[in-house]
């Protein structure tokens, strides 16, 4: 969440160089996915976790080219609807996609609830994960109801929390190694329950969701020093960061926990911190844990709510949607409707299903994306930058759909709750063009999560 605006003239001040940019990318990426899906993955593919974060990370990598190009040739905050709406100029499929972004980040919020109240949280206080997940609604609700700046401040240190979290798993395996403590061999077990290829693409799918976030960098393009020079280096270099970061931590959790405690644990890091030879105190580990589940959630919430009252005020949603409170000047209606939306997603689905369903919204719009990279080439611009090879593109594409298929082996219910959240965007348009008319055009900057 940026914002540095010049009074002048009213634009984003380009203030943030190439290591700044950087870190913000892997502080993006960086969160609840981690701490909550290492057991997740294990149910997956056996010993051999870190199998699919490297994957994952391949596939991501493909359409981290896309918005590479498209940042550095179109440097607004405004992300994949701004190049779907250049691309295509469509105003319904522009809403789409942007319906189905805020449709993400209320499912990932979700899927951080879930783990919120599950085994990190039983290390305090015995809860219902139901009831542990919902309290926690509540209480990321209260912090975006309470203003923008106050969310801002409360992020930049939980993303430093979070950070510090997965550097001490990364401490306790150096450690191990060092000791001769675990059993490194278990990293190279690969027993799928599924075969082989499925248990990876089943795996892969869920370790995508611990690298979302990438994605989200380019709103910080408008405010780069030379968006087309830099953005590339900082989002190759994040995710190359972060992906290290994860192998690590995949890498320490399973030489040190036996599979199937790690694939019975909601709070699998957790798991590990209790084992390790090097001490660390559980309940602290299971804050610090607690901390990055919040700011995941705390992001996609305020994301969400903000893209709600930015189509509300493009009138492409109801109006409703746009009233802002008169002393916090939050949208509290659009709060209200993305919470309540959470409640029942955290209500019907567990973490894994939940983090599944993220995935699935986010590919459709990575492939989109990827299309766009290639329609836009013969949109010509004036300032030089970053050029993807075609191929990677039209992999990526190619990739994200399979990804997204029922080939993977993805349960019906995450196909039906997805479905079910883009009809009722579907729904919210058709009944706002019944009330102010026909929709001509969107401007993708009136909706982005920065204005």
């Amino acid at each position: 969440m940026s914002g540095s605006v010049n009074a002048a003239t009213g634009a984003l001040r380009r203030v943030i160089g190439r290591r700044t940019l950087a870190l913000f990318v892997v502080g993006d990426i960086l969160g609840a996915g981690i701490y909550a899906l290492v057991g997740e993955v294990a149910g997956e593919v056996g010993g051999a976790i870190w199998l699919p974060f490297l994957v994952a990370f391949a596939l991501a990598a493909l359409t981290a080219t896309s918005y590479a190009e498209l940042a550095g040739k179109y440097p607004r905050a405004a992300g994949a609807a701004l190049y779907v709406n250049k691309a295509f100029g469509a105003p319904f499929v522009t809403f789409l996609v942007a319906f189905t972004v805020m449709m993400s980040g209320i499912t990932s919020a979700s899927a951080a609830a879930r783990a919120f109240g599950g085994r990190y949280l039983a290390e305090f206080v015995t809860l219902p994960t139901l009831v542990g997940a919902l309290f926690f609604l509540v209480v990321v609700t209260a912090v975006n109801f309470a203003g923008i700046s106050e969310s801002t401040r409360v992020n930049v240190v939980l993303t430093v929390i979070e950070a510090f979290g997965l550097l001490v798993i990364v401490a306790i395996g150096a450690w191990a190694l060092l000791t001769g403590d675990g059993e490194p061999g278990r990293a190279l077990e690969f027993h799928p329950h599924s075969g082989a290829l499925m248990g990876t693409l089943g795996g892969t799918a869920l370790a995508f969701y611990a690298l979302l976030g990438f994605e989200d960098s380019v709103n910080l393009a408008e405010e780069a020093r030379d968006p087309a020079r830099d953005f590339p280096y900082a989002l190759f270099g994040g995710l190359a960061t972060a992906v290290v970061i994860y192998v690590a931590v995949a890498f320490t959790a399973t030489m040190l926990v036996p599979t199937e405690r790690l694939r019975a644990s909601t709070g699998p890091l957790l798991e590990v911190v209790e084992v390790a030879g090097l001490t660390f105190p559980p309940p602290l580990f299971a804050l610090i844990a607690l901390l990055a589940v919040g700011n995941t959630a705390l992001i996609n919430m305020i994301m969400a709510s903000r893209l709600v009252y930015g189509m509300a005020r493009e009138r492409i949603v109801p109006a409703v949607f746009a009233v802002v409170h008169p002393t916090r000047s939050t949208p509290w209606p659009a709060i209200l409707f993305t919470v309540a939306l959470a409640v029942l997603l955290v209500s019907t689905g567990d973490v894994g299903g939940l983090a599944d369903t993220t995935v699935l919204l986010l590919l459709c719009v990575f492939a989109v994306v990827n299309i766009c990279v290639l329609v836009l080439r013969r949109d010509r611009v004036e300032h030089r930058h970053y050029r993807a090879p075609t191929w990677m593109p039209v992999l990526g594409a190619v990739a994200c759909l399979f990804l997204a298929s029922p080939l993977t082996g993805r349960d019906g219910e995450v196909y039906l709750r997805a479905g079910i959240l883009i009809a009722l965007g579907a729904a919210l348009w058709l009944i706002n063009r019944i009330i102010v008319g026909k929709v001509d055009r969107i401007d993708p900057a009136k909706i982005s999560t920065d204005r």
